[in-house]
Formats: structure tokens, C-alpha cells, sequence
């Protein structure tokens, strides 16, 4: 093999390890196989231009050509000519695809679904890194500045993942690039000749005496990069502003293993913004439902946990399947007053969610699909591109009422919750605290705090609403806010709940959507501005409850204020066998189309139905198999040299007695190579060149051998002196014992870590894949052989044939 083809394949193999830490952001990850086929299509593109040889900038050329051909083919073949070339529509085609996969970028959790526009984001995106790798490092033979565009890639992945791209990609993206070097290294070595052989290693098949192969800078290049990589990983734990390093844990609350992994949700809030500035609203959702009072039926979507001084977001816990009713609200004593309430709700074709909207808190959903469970949220989450894109679900949830007498009453929190929903960054400003307590002043118990936190906010403290504001969320957009103040529902909530947390109050954030607004069918029509955020307080007895800071958005809770509202109810959920899933298309003789039932293009009568019970479906077979083989793999792979070693040994010193000189020899001859191999294991390298007398003798003195275990080492080279020189060597008994008793003497003068390396990580192991080199070789020998004569064939002429 050539070096630039060795080049090509460690530029190949270098860009799709660094693009395996893109694999745990979209499920299934099946786009990498498209990447890597066009990856080497591109590199063998270049392999052939390199051999006309062409100018430099036309082998760049060329690949990006192809690689814009490909991407064509799979992407917009539709729109191309002969499926192949780009045109005006494919052009435009791939622009829209790509500006949808920015939008299901901002718009899914992590795993995202494999949507078309993300597959383009990703295969494109690797096509373009692994195109400036191959030029770097095979066209202009630059292989150290290629680790920045491998970096490029890697840091991308660990943005969107939020820091937690995890450390094994990082190992696999850092051993592609020291592959890489590596592979550069030995090219420009071969260069130079075999001048730096250094010392031999006696045995190895196709060695001499006189020269072989640069070995030692290999092996320098192996350990440099091993340290590189050890410092990259030990330096950022030294540092105080990095938080663990590679090795930091992915967020509060991983817990035990769920069944069926964990979830980590990209920020819900990346387009809440853009939804309220929509300027059209349209539906996303419409219910039924038998509430009393819909003033307070908020459709949550997911509870924002974890606040690390940048941002909101959820913390990494277990999921597992649906239950057929879930478990009874944390914290929700009986005493508090409950109503269980149905509803019926119908999600737009229009609207894709992972979160499945609810009702909180939810007792029973009944739902088709791949939904999961994730307990400590109480929030469904959609699994294998499971969405709520026109989702048919009844959820059965609690009307929770507490009164202000229990709010006040209420105890301490658990110790464990409230160790986890209290905490706040080192770097939240002094102000957010100092007025919690001024706002707070004179407040006697932590649910006076909150009301008195709720209503500063909403009524007293001059904030005024506006959408257009900056969306900041770190603790230095807090802090602005409650300077300025001014914003909307993300920064009234995010505010509330820091500052309840900094006032010793568990709180967290809640996304989804205000009640919406009830239609003259009696259903209830939510639209993209309905999108809100909220602040939960949890107080024990009545567990997680509700605040609304915001001013002139949703509804005050009952519980904050004195008189209770009434609200309008909208008769009860009474699904039916025959009702339609969607809006009708049309209003009905005898109801009007008004100007709200106009905006939101439905000016017909809709009836939600039944969901049909949850599949509770368990986790993929083949995530299971493959997550199986992987950790088998993981620990059997460093027991290999172990396991050859050690059916070696049974090889060489098996049991049955040599039938005849040639099986003699050979014996004698296995058991000679299995005591050499034992001194080599104990740090007694061997040396072929010496006679096998010296070599026993060498043997003896530097393993420090007494006794019958250096008397064994010489019956045993007398054995085999005679195998080698006499006319007709004679068997000799009790050879293997003898090796049995050098193995024994080399273990009694050894010392524990000495031992535990010729056990697990035997030196004589080398020889596996000396052999393996050796067969690579041999196939590689009989290629090329099979290969010319089928070319010189091809280029026979008749006349030669004749």
C-alpha cells in the first residue's frame, strides 16, 4: 500500500470518528453510513486525480465536485437531471431543505428525529470537513493543521449537546487524528529508507539482523499522542472555570438506569419567542374537555429543572414505558382538595413536538404510538420520530385546589428535593437575592414569599410585558430584567423561580401553553401564541403548584388571591366513534364562522376521540443487542492477549505422547518456544541469534533462576540441540513439566506487578499480530500477482495470442 493511500484511508477514517460524536444527536443514526459512502467516494476521487497527477487546486476541485453530485443524488435527485446534475429547482430544493433542517435543529430534543433537512445538516456538513481533511493532509501533506477542522467538528457536537458530547467520542475523535499523524509519519519515514531501524526484535517474521523496519519513532509517535490525549483529558479537571472536564456528569437527576435510557432535552424555549411573534396565529391543539373551570387547565409540555447560570434546561433522567396509570403526584397529600377531569385533545398535522401536551398533573393518558415516561416530570416523551404531528390522546389529569391556609402550613420540603430544586449558580448576581428579600420583607412562611414574589411581579412592581425584548436566560439577563423591567413570560418565570430558589423555595420552570380559548362547539382552540412558561413552587401537601408572574398572560391560581373566579366550563368529554380528528373543513348550518373561528381557519365544529390505549412499548431489540455486543466487547477486548496466550501454552504443552522423529522435533521445539516466551513475558527478551545453550544460560541469569527451574531451562536446550543436530534425536520425557517448572521459578522471583503483566498483558503477545502482518502480507502478495496477470492478460493482443 502506498503511503498517500494510506493517507487517504486515515483521512476517511479520522473524519467519520470525529463525526461519531454528531451520532447521539439524531435517532436513528443511520446518516453516517451515507456520510461515509460519500466520504469515500471523494476520497477515491482524489486517489485517481493524484495518480494522472493533476494540479492541486483541480483535485480539490474535482472532489468537491463529486461531492456536490452525491449529495444531489440522494438529496434532490427528484429535482436534478438524470438524478444526478443540479439545477435551478435542485438548487432551491436544497435551500429550503436545509433552512428546515435549521428549524428542526432549534425545534426537537436530543435524540432529534432524522428528519431529511438534519440528514442534509449532517452529511453535509461531514462531507465539507472530510473534503478539507483529504486536502490538508493527502493534497498538500499537511496532516497536523487537519486536526482543525476535526476539532471544528467535534466542538460542534459538543455544543449542541450541550457539553456532554461525552469523553468516549472524544477518545474516538482524538484516535482518528493521531491515526492520521501516525500514518503521515510513516509515509514521510519510508522516505527516507530504512535508517532508523534501531534495535531489532528477534522473531518477528521477515526481520534480519541487518536492518527492518523504523519501529522506534512509531512507537514514540504512539506514546506521544497517548500522553496528548492524557493531558487533554486530566488538565481541564485542574482548571476551576471547567467543571470536570471531558468527564463532568451530563446534569443533576441521571439517577439509576431507567428502562429504555434517558432523555436530555434540547432547550424547549429556542423558538417560544418566535412563536409569540408569530403574525398569524394558528392552531396547534384542540380539546374537549369537562373541567369546570378551563381558567387554569395549562397544557404542559416539560418542567426546566436545572438552571447552571446560563441557562434553564432539563436535567438527563430515566425514561420508561408508559404505565397504564400513573403514579400519584409527589409531594399531594389527600387532605388537598382534588377533581379528576377528562379531556380530549387533537394536535395539529401542523404541529411536531417530542413533548406530548398535558394537563397537569396527568393520571392516566391514553395515547398510540412510541411514547415514553419520564417520572420525575410526569412528561411523555416521543420515541423512534414519535411526534405529536396529529396526535389523537385522552388524558385524565387532577384539578388540584389547595387553600391558602394549607399553602401556609405546609412543611419542609424532603431534604433531597430540596437540596436539588434550591440550587443556584455561584454566579448569580447579589441583586436577584437582595430583592427577593426586600419583596419579601415581612413575609412569615415561604408561601407568603411566593405570592408576594408573584404579585410584585404581575401588579406591583411596574414590569411591563413586551415580546420583542432580548431572550437572554443567563443569570445576567436576570439581572437586566429586573433593572429594566421589561420582557415576557421567559423572563417573568426564570426570574420568579431564581429567585424563590435563592430564598430556599424549590422551584422550577414549566413550558407548554395557556388554556387557549373556547370555540361556540363548546371544544377549546389553543394557538402558537398560546406558547407560555411558568414558575412551579413545590410545597408539601399540595406538591408541585402553579404561579403566574407574568402580567396580562394566563390566569392568576386561586390559591394567590382571595376570591375565587369562576370559569367557563365546557360541558364533558363525550368522545365519540364517529367524531373526525380534525377541524371540519366547513361551518355547520347552524352556527356562524366568526372572526377568531376565521383566524384560526377552522370555522367548522371539531370533536376530539378516545385515544387509543398505550402501546407501553419496550425498548428496540436491536439498541439492545447492539449495546450488548458493544460491552462484551468492551470487556473482552482487553483479556485478548490473555486469552491467546494462555491456549498457546495448552498448544505447545499439550498431553499425547510424538509417534515420530518429525512429531518429536516439533514437540521439543513448541516447548523450547513456550519457555522462551515465558522469560520474554517476565521482561527476558529472546534472542535468536545465540545458540540455544547460550540462550538458556542467558535465560537463567537474567530471570535469576535457582534450582530446578534453571536445571529445567538446560534439559530442555540440550533437548532441543539434539532435535536440531543429532542424526536420530531421541524423545525426551517430561519436556512440558520442565517448562511447567521455568514458569513456576520465573513466578517466585518475580514481583506482583511483574506477574500481573505477563498474566493480562504478556509481551509475547506481539506475536499475534506479527502473524496477522504476516498473512496481511501474503493476501496482499496475492493480489498484486493476481492482479498483473489479469492485466497483462487484458492487454494481450490477438497477435500475441496467436
Amino acid at each position: 500500500m502506498s503511503g498517500r493511500t494510506r493517507l487517504t484511508l486515515a483521512s476517511w477514517a479520522a473524519t467519520l470518528m470525529a463525526a461519531g460524536a454528531l451520532l447521539p444527536l439524531v435517532k436513528p443514526a443511520t446518516w453516517i453510513f451515507t456520510a461515509a459512502f460519500v466520504l469515500a467516494l471523494v476520497s477515491g476521487v482524489g486517489t485517481l486525480t493524484r495518480r494522472v497527477p493533476l494540479a492541486r487546486p483541480l483535485t480539490l476541485l474535482a472532489q468537491t465536485v463529486a461531492a456536490l453530485l452525491a449529495l444531489t443524488l440522494f438529496f434532490a435527485r427528484e429535482q436534478a437531471f438524470l438524478w444526478l446534475f443540479p439545477g435551478p429547482e435542485a438548487v432551491t430544493h436544497a435551500v429550503e431543505l436545509f433552512g428546515a433542517g435549521a428549524e428542526d435543529v432549534g425545534r426537537y430534543a436530543i435524540p432529534a428525529p432524522d428528519t431529511e433537512g438534519i440528514r442534509l445538516m449532517l452529511v453535509g456538513g461531514v462531507v465539507a470537513i472530510g473534503l478539507l481533511v483529504d486536502a490538508l493532509a493527502v493534497t498538500f501533506r499537511k496532516a497536523a493543521p487537519a486536526g482543525l477542522p476535526l476539532l471544528a467538528l467535534y466542538s460542534v457536537a459538543a455544543g449542541l449537546s450541550g457539553g456532554g458530547a461525552g469523553w468516549l467520542w472524544f477518545l474516538l475523535a482524538a484516535s482518528g487524528y493521531l491515526l492520521l499523524l501516525l500514518a503521515e509519519g510513516r509515509d514521510r519515514l519510508s522516505q527516507w529508507g530504512r535508517v532508523f531501524g534501531g534495535a531489532q526484535r528477534s522473531g518477528r517474521p521477515g526481520s534480519s539482523v541487518a536492518g527492518g523496519p523504523a519501529v522506534a519513532p512509531a512507537r514514540t509517535g504512539r506514546r506521544i499522542g497517548a500522553v496528548a490525549m492524557g493531558v487533554a483529558l486530566a488538565v481541564p479537571f485542574a482548571l476551576p472555570g471547567f467543571s470536570g472536564g471531558l468527564f463532568g456528569s451530563g446534569g443533576e437527576g441521571t439517577g439509576g438506569a431507567g428502562k429504555g435510557g434517558t432523555i436530555s432535552a434540547v432547550n424547549p424555549l429556542v423558538s417560544l419567542q418566535n412563536n409569540l411573534r408569530q403574525p398569524e396565529d394558528r392552531e396547534v391543539l384542540r380539546y374537549r374537555t369537562n373541567a369546570r373551570d378551563t381558567s387554569g387547565l395549562y397544557l404542559r409540555l416539560v418542567a426546566l429543572d436545572q438552571f447552571d447560570g446560563t441557562s434553564w434546561k432539563s436535567s438527563v433522567r430515566p425514561i420508561e414505558d408508559v404505565p397504564e396509570q400513573l403514579p400519584w403526584p409527589e409531594g399531594l397529600s389527600q387532605s388537598v382538595k382534588t377533581t379528576e377531569i377528562t379531556s380530549n385533545i387533537v394536535a395539529s398535522e401542523a404541529y411536531e413536538q417530542k413533548w406530548l401536551p398535558m394537563p397537569y398533573p396527568a393520571g392516566r393518558v391514553d395515547i398510540g404510538g412510541r411514547w415514553r415516561y419520564e417520572p420525575a416530570g410526569r412528561m411523555l416523551v416521543g420515541d423512534d420520530k414519535q411526534t405529536t404531528k396529529g396526535a389523537r390522546y385522552q388524558v385524565s389529569s387532577l384539578d388540584v385546589q389547595p387553600t391558602a391556609g394549607q399553602l401556609s402550613a405546609a412543611g419542609p420540603a424532603p431534604e433531597k428535593l430540596r437540596r436539588e430544586y434550591t440550587k443556584i449558580p455561584a454566579t448569580l448576581p447579589a441583586d436577584v437575592r437582595t430583592t427577593a428579600l426586600d419583596v419579601t420583607k415581612g413575609a412569615r412562611n415561604d408561601y407568603e414569599r411566593a405570592v408576594r414574589l408573584q404579585d410584585w411581579f404581575a401588579r406591583d412592581g411596574g414590569f411591563r410585558y413586551d415580546v420583542d425584548v432580548d431572550s437572554g436566560t443567563g443569570v445576567q439577563a436576570i439581572s437586566r430584567f429586573l433593572k429594566d423591567k421589561e420582557g415576557f413570560c421567559v423572563h417573568f418565570s426564570f426570574s420568579m423561580a431564581a429567585m424563590a430558589r435563592s430564598l430556599g423555595i424549590p422551584a422550577r420552570v414549566a413550558v407548554g401553553f395557556m388554556p387557549g380559548t373556547t370555540q361556540t362547539d363548546g371544544s377549546v382552540s389553543v394557538g402558537i401564541r398560546d406558547a407560555h412558561a411558568w414558575p412551579e413552587l413545590y410545597f408539601e401537601g399540595a406538591g408541585w403548584t402553579r404561579f403566574e408572574p407574568t402580567p396580562t398572560r394566563g390566569s392568576t391560581p386561586s390559591w394567590t388571591r382571595e376570591t375565587t373566579p369562576t370559569g367557563t366550563a365546557t360541558g364533558p368529554a363525550q368522545p365519540q366513534q364517529s367524531a373526525s380528528a380534525q377541524p371540519s373543513a366547513a361551518p355547520s348550518a347552524s352556527e356562524s364562522c366568526t372572526p377568531q373561528m376565521r383566524r384560526l381557519g377552522d370555522c367548522g365544529p371539531d370533536a376530539a376521540v378516545a385515544g387509543a390505549s398505550s402501546d407501553g412499548s419496550g425498548p428496540d431489540v436491536t439498541t439492545v443487542l447492539l449495546w450488548s455486543l458493544a460491552a462484551l466487547l468492551v470487556l473482552v477486548l482487553p483479556l485478548l492477549p490473555l486469552f491467546w496466550r494462555t491456549r498457546a501454552r495448552a498448544g505447545r504443552l499439550g498431553s499425547g505422547g510424538a509417534r515420530g522423529p518429525a512429531e518429536t522435533a516439533a514437540r521439543t521445539l513448541a516447548v523450547w518456544q513456550e519457555i522462551n516466551d515465558t522469560a520474554w513475558d517476565h521482561g527476558v527478551e529472546p534472542d535468536d541469534s545465540l545458540t540455544p545453550r547460550k540462550s538458556a544460560a542467558r535465560i537463567v541469569l537474567l530471570g535469576e533462576l535457582r534450582g530446578e527451574s534453571a536445571d529445567a531451562v538446560q534439559r530442555v536446550a540440550r533437548a532441543v540441540e539434539e532435535v536440531l543436530y543429532a542424526p536420530r534425536p531421541q524423545p525426551v520425557a517430561g519436556l512440558a513439566e520442565d517448562a511447567g517448572r521455568v514458569r513456576a521459578g520465573f513466578h517466585a522471583v518475580a514481583d506482583r506487578r511483574t506477574r500481573l503483566r505477563a498474566l493480562l498483558a504478556p509481551r509475547s503477545a506481539v506475536r499475534l499480530r506479527w502473524a496477522a502482518s504476516a498473512r496481511w502480507a501474503a493476501a496482499t502478495s496475492w493480489w498484486s500477482e493476481r492482479r498483473h496477470t489479469v492485466t497483462t492478460r487484458l492487454h494481450r493482443t490477438p497477435r500475441d495470442a496467436n
